[in-house]
């Protein structure tokens, strides 16, 4: 029995599971880079950035838990833009009409049947 291994991304999951993965990297770091760079993200934002490195890491090492904080890591900021954008306090084009397309893609590609299908399957 060897030495039970570590990774940050994991070449042998889907494609799918695999790009899921390393948006949430890149949002958690622009995310690090606004609150940088613009100061006020909060503890709110803190706790995104936290769940998304988190996410990520748990879904590259085929853990359960990593699959639900990394979807809910994915959503919850969509269904805050959505409810800001119904609510009229913001509009899509002032929130990054960019960021919001990624959002959106990582959700899809987290939820996508291949990637459901595999954690199901493997993740422990």
């Amino acid at each position: 029995m060897g030495m039970e291994r570590r990774r940050w991304l994991n070449p042998t999951q889907p494609q799918t599971l695999q790009i899921g993965v390393m948006l949430l990297y890149v949002n958690a770091a622009l995310g690090l880079l606004s609150l940088i760079i613009g100061g006020a993200a909060g503890l709110f934002g803190i706790a995104i950035i936290a769940a998304e490195i988190l996410g990520a890491y748990g879904i590259a090492n085929e853990r359960k838990w990593g699959y639900v904080v990394g979807i809910v890591a994915a959503i919850l900021p969509l269904v805050l833009v959505v409810l800001a954008v119904v609510a009229g306090v913001a509009s899509v084009l002032g929130l990054g009409i960019i960021g919001v397309i990624f959002q959106i893609a990582l959700v899809a590609l987290l939820l996508h049947p291949q990637s459901r299908e595999y954690q199901r399957i493997w993740f422990k």
